[in-house]
Formats: structure tokens, sequence, C-alpha cells
């Protein structure tokens, strides 16, 4: 199934520009994904569309890696094509995230802050999901900013462009699936989907392997965190994987 839309609303460019505040992040993309639901026919015809990114293949990976610095063991490096295995599932700053002991995380903050995944593909999935979770607190969202992004020159620009914003209270978006899109030793680029209405906005995230643990690359300067949003009808392009 092929995305419908993509990175188009009526809202224009102004609302586009304010996603780029990755404490409204999450928030903005729901609500270009509503404004998509909403439109007639003919805006349908004229939005944007992007080819859907071939299926994933765990014939591309590479041999297993190590441990990372939280003494988990890298594991299977094979992509993910089924739900993955979880001790349990658990709420984090009010979304329901995974927790496995093989796989992470870890380690959690006194702030909530959840980190220390295995270095594989499903560990990435892992951290990607606690990426929502760790978003979902906008009060915190300079300290996150600051311990889960990658570091360098987009991320000390979002770290500023956070710091002069207003925080915006705390907004929770459940993870209904996950596939990943493609993925090497050090890198994967995994998109989410989350429940809108009577469908499913997406955003994709990379990840980066840094300093031991799985980060989140920052998206270059005038972009928006987990862009490209599409708009999906169902989970046929997904790994249906959720808690709630």
């Amino acid at each position: 199934m092929r995305p419908e839309h993509e990175d188009k609303s009526p809202f224009g460019r102004g609302f586009v520009t304010a996603c780029v505040v990755v404490s409204t992040v999450l928030l903005c993309g729901a609500l270009l994904l509503v404004s998509a639901l909403t439109s007639d026919d003919d805006q349908q015809a004229a939005a944007q569309t992007a080819p859907t990114a071939p299926p994933a293949t765990p014939d591309a990976q590479p041999a297993a890696t190590g441990e990372g610095s939280c003494g988990l063991p890298g594991g299977d490096q094979t992509i993910p094509t089924k739900p993955p295995a979880v001790d349990a599932w658990e709420v984090s700053r009010r979304v329901v995230v995974p927790r496995s002991s093989a796989t992470g995380p870890a380690r959690t903050d006194p702030d909530g802050f959840r980190h220390c995944f295995a270095h594989s593909p499903t560990g990435a999935v892992f951290a990607a999901y606690n990426v929502v979770a760790a978003f979902a607190d906008q009060e915190q969202a300079l300290a996150t900013i600051r311990k889960l992004m990658v570091p360098g020159p987009d991320t000390d620009a979002l770290t500023r462009a956070q710091s002069e914003s207003e925080p915006s209270g705390s907004s929770a978006s459940q993870v209904a699936g996950f596939r990943v899109l493609d993925a090497g030793g050090d890198r994967a680029t995994i998109m989410l989907a989350l429940p809108a209405e009577s469908a499913y906005m997406s955003i994709t995230l990379t990840m980066r392997w840094y300093d031991g643990d799985w980060r989140l690359q920052s998206p270059p300067p005038g972009g928006a965190v987990g862009a490209p949003y599409s708009q999906h009808r169902d989970l046929s392009d997904f790994v249906p994987w959720s808690g709630v």
C-alpha cells in the first residue's frame, strides 16, 4: 500500500515549519494527517506522493556486532519481520513501550528517560518506540534532545530552537506498528505507525549507534523530526506490534 499523503497540509508553510520544534513534532504530525484525511478527492489527487520503500529483508544484514556500553549483547542481526519477544509492555510518560532483558532498555534515568538497547536492528526498533515516549513529555524536551540525539551542528540548532520555545505540556501518541526500511551495523531507518482517527500516520526515524547506544539522528536545519509524515489506511505496510 502506498502512502497517500506526504508532508502536505492546508495549514500552510508556517504550520509545517512549527513542526521543526521537537517538543511538538508528534502533535504536528497528527494534525498533518487529520488535515489529509478530511481533504476532498481533488485535494487528494493533487497531494504529493512518494514511492514506498521496498520491504526490508534479512539478507542485507551484517555479521553480529558486539556489546554496547550497557553490556547487552548484539544478538540477532536480521531485520525483524514479525513482532519481537518482550518481557513486558510498560508505560513511559503515558506511552506504552516494550521492555526486554535481552534487548533493552537496560537503564531508566530518574527523570524517566529510558536507554541502553542492544546493538541490532531489533534493538533499534525498541529504541524507536522509546523515542516516541521520550518526546511525549514536552516539559522535558530540552533534556531529551541532549540525551537522545546524536551530537552535532544539527542537534545544536535543534537545542537552540527548543531553548527559545515555551514548553507545551504533554502529548501521548501510542505506536501501533513498525517497519524497518533499512539497517546496517550502526544505522537503522524505522517507520512507525501511530493511530490517528480511523487511520494511521507514520513517522520515520533514523537511529544511529553512537557511544554504545542507539541515538536519534537530528534532521537538517529546516527539517522536521519524524518527517516525512505519511497517511496509511491500515497496518498492511507494517509489523503490527503494540501493548495497547
